[in-house]
């Protein structure tokens, strides 16, 4: 039964792999396949392999079509891209927690009714509504539960999509979002019903209540967020720099809600009911007092789970109690590993998109790290070895998956969760989750947080709290994982320590190396912004950082992780074209997270992104620098520049060329045609292989002078999905087209690859090359 089960979630995960969905007609191979289940049972043994083999791959199957079957039903749900753009009249609940920044608030509604005609049928659609430019008025917030009638418009689901980045559209997929868009304020939104009568609403109204209270009771206590979310699952309360506090410790599962809470809660009730369930004999008679307690303890998990969002973890948790009280129910042995593989199977079964999460990996894998120390062994170790066990087999288990998923890993997280899970578990969540009854609670936990912050807060300034590795291929995880389960074994078992040699893939990963002279450059795909990796055989250079967001940037999102991926740990230099959000926005993140060398800059000198930075100057024409055989040059703005105050700021851009013995590329930043003029009259301007479009093709950049001037061979549009600017301007792309250029874009092919080598300038592009089935296709020019 194991296998099969296993074999399905097998077939599960094999479809979300696949860049297109099969088509319906390879359904007809089922009924062939299931034949394989009247086949007798062999006595030979070749010959009942085969026939197994024959079962698992039915139960592939079976998985596969499954889940195929259940992604086309939800890609039948989104938003056509005709109606993108266009105004759209709904009826809607508000199904979540919604969440405000600085802009406005983002929330989930499960739409009810469409009322413009012939408008498609969507279900469940993310919007936003950005605050008026005066004042908020308090009366008009969106709340959990709700009942609206909007106006909006929307676009279908779309993200940034880098290697080992996030991917927004799978995150929509998976949590059923059909689009996504902001509420028009004409006609001005209406308020149908202060809570819509449907279960559903009833407990998103609920947590919005409760989450409300919390924040009444404990005004602006430092860790009032990290109370929310141990209560409602409201993790986006909790702020940046606690979460940062919080990861680098390695203990941010437990600021979820996690398995560790749901078991414990479930433990708590199942054991008061059958306490109690003892002393009333008349009950007792009929329901045995040890049901009564596994009934208890269940209805208990489902209703934290639900309070709690019903995430991936407290699904596992439900699912694998379920399994064991149902197994201690009849009065049958449990098997927790019979358990967690069920739990797998129905979690899978309900959302086959769950394994596209981080959370559903970490989650299995460290309740499968703690059940392989933990079960079937000859002798228990006392307490105290026992917690130490645990602790080091999901630490090591975990590390692997860690390293592929974030590369860097906690080294510290053993012994901070030595102190945090006994804290957290047993005595913050209990008096946060009885602060629903008596308020006072959770003073007295966020007083039990703050001081448990105050050490996570050290110890994650550590310089050594954590380690970090380039991404590791799936191969290199996988003999990890086995040498992990290897070494986990029970002592007695020959040579366990060999399994450290199959972590050797891991920790020393072969590097894509580039010859001197040679050098390469990344567009990274951070929406409407630039960000370019410029790297050569030993040298690697930032040119701008992207965009700064409501709550975050572009260099904590995007730029950062990739370069932990692509095993970057210092730059030896940084460019910043000019003051401007959607190309110094994540600057901070860079500077604070990533060790430089230096600073090129075309901001104003007392711009506040310098306090802090490393050795600094400001772009000027004729500065230039050889790194491996390969020159890098700026070009413009003049030193006298920076005191013309009515010069526009993407005027300032500092203007770099990257150029070997064959090959060079021209990157502008935001120069418009008063920098394109400057650089015409400079006499500099050569043919290029490769030119960053001005502007993100902007009508004021690319002038046809300029054009002609350089010639480029390709031109890169660093853009976002849908820009509100309409970049690239139709104009620029037929100056382009004129000299047949090849174009690329970062919208339709996610982050772009220039490898300049001797073969010439190779291009690649992600989106199209690592394309998975729920992802648009949008045409390039």
């Amino acid at each position: 039964m194991r296998l099969t089960l296993i074999a399905f979630c097998l077939g599960v995960w094999w479809l979300q792999q696949q860049a297109m969905l099969p088509p319906a007609r390879w359904l007809w191979l089922l009924p062939l396949l299931l034949s394989a289940l009247w086949l007798p049972v062999f006595s030979r043994p070749v010959f009942e392999f085969f026939r197994r083999l024959a079962v698992l791959s039915l139960c592939v199957a079976l998985g596969f079509a499954w889940a195929a079957w259940r992604a086309d039903a939800r890609l039948a749900e989104r938003l056509p891209a005709h109606w993108q753009g266009v105004d759209i009249a709904l009826v809607g609940v508000i199904a979540d927690l919604p969440h405000a920044n600085a802009r406005g608030e983002r929330f989930v509604l499960d739409v009810e009714q469409v009322v413009t005609p012939d408008a498609p049928a969507l279900q469940r659609v993310q919007l936003t509504r950005y605050w008026p430019r005066d004042a908020v008025n308090f009366e008009t917030r969106m709340r959990a539960g709700e009942r609206w009638h909007l106006t909006v418009r929307m676009k279908m689901p779309y993200g940034t999509s880098n290697p080992h980045g996030f991917d927004l559209e799978a995150w929509m997929l998976e949590r059923g979002i059909n689009a996504s868009g902001y509420v028009r304020e004409t006609p001005t939104p209406h308020r149908l019903a202060a809570q819509a009568a449907t279960p559903a609403a009833w407990i998103a109204a609920t947590r919005a209540s409760v989450r409300e209270r919390i924040f009444a009771t404990l005004g602006d206590a430092p860790y009032a967020g990290v109370i929310a979310a141990l209560v409602v699952g409201d993790q986006r309360s909790i702020p940046h720099s606690q979460w940062r506090a919080f990861t680098r410790t390695g203990v941010n599962h437990l600021l979820s809600i996690s398995g560790l809470h749901v078991t414990m809660i479930a433990a708590l009730a199942g054991w008061l009911v059958a306490s109690v369930w003892r002393r009333l004999p008349r009950h007792a008679e009929r329901l045995p007092a040890r049901q009564a307690g596994l009934v208890a303890a269940v209805l208990a998990a489902l209703a934290y789970a639900l309070l709690a969002g019903f995430q991936v973890p407290a699904q596992r948790t439900l699912f694998m109690l379920i399994v064991l009280a149902l197994a201690f129910w009849g009065r049958r042995e449990p098997r927790p590993f019979t358990a967690l593989i069920v739990a797998l199977f129905v979690v899978l079964l309900v959302d086959p998109w769950a394994v596209l999460s981080a959370g559903f990996w970490l989650s299995f894998g460290a309740m499968a790290a703690i059940l392989w120390v933990s079960f079937g062994r000859v002798a228990l170790p006392d307490t105290l070895r026992g917690w130490a066990t645990v602790q080091w087999a999901v630490t090591l288990a975990l590390a692997p998956v860690l390293f592929l998923l974030f590369q860097q890993v906690s080294l510290i997280s053993p012994l901070a969760n030595a102190v945090a899970i006994p804290l957290v578990s047993w005595l913050v969540t209990p008096l946060a989750l009885l602060g629903v009854l008596s308020p006072p609670l959770w003073q007295v936990a966020a007083w039990l947080m703050a001081w448990l912050g105050a050490g996570l807060a050290w110890a994650g300034s550590l310089p050594l709290a954590v380690a970090t590795l380039p991404a590791p291929g799936g191969w290199a995880v996988a003999l990890a994982l086995a040498g992990t389960a290897w070494m986990l074994l029970p002592r007695g078992f020959p040579l366990r320590v060999l399994g450290l040699a199959l972590w050797l893939p891991l920790l020393f990963p072969l590097r894509d190396a580039i010859a001197p002279d040679y050098f390469r450059a990344e567009a990274i795909d951070v929406g409407q912004g630039t960000a370019v990796l410029i790297r050569t055989a030993n040298h690697t250079l930032l040119y701008d950082t992207g965009a700064a967001f409501a709550d975050s940037d572009s260099g904590e999102r995007i730029i950062v992780p990739y370069l932990r991926a692509a095993g970057i740990g210092r730059l030896s230099g940084l460019v910043i074209s000019h003051d401007d959000s959607d190309h110094s926005g994540g600057m901070r993140s860079v500077l604070r997270d990533i060790s430089t060398g230096w600073l090129l800059h075309g901001l104003p000198g007392d711009s506040p992104l310098l306090d802090g930075a490393p050795p600094a100057r400001q772009c000027t024409r004729g500065q230039r620098w050889n790194w491996d055989g390969v020159q890098f040059e700026i070009l413009n703005p003049l030193p006298p520049a920076y005191a013309e105050s009515r010069r526009r700021d993407n005027d300032y851009s500092c203007v770099l060329r990257v150029s070997n013995a064959r090959h060079s590329m021209l990157l502008t930043g935001d120069g418009e045609r008063r920098t394109e003029l400057e650089l015409l009259e400079s006499g500099q301007l050569t043919p290029v292989s490769v030119l960053f479009a001005g502007h993100h093709g902007s009508r004021t950049s690319s002038i046809p002078e300029f054009v002609a001037a350089t010639r480029p061979g390709l031109i890169v549009f660093t853009l976002g999905h849908r820009n509100r600017y309409g970049h690239p301007h139709p104009h620029v792309v037929a100056r382009f087209r004129k000299i047949d250029a090849r174009m690329l874009r970062s919208d339709s092919g996610g982050m772009i690859r220039l490898d300049f080598g001797e073969a010439g300038v190779q291009a690649s592009q992600y989106r199209p090359t690592y394309r998975r089935y729920w992802q648009a296709e949008f045409l390039q020019p």
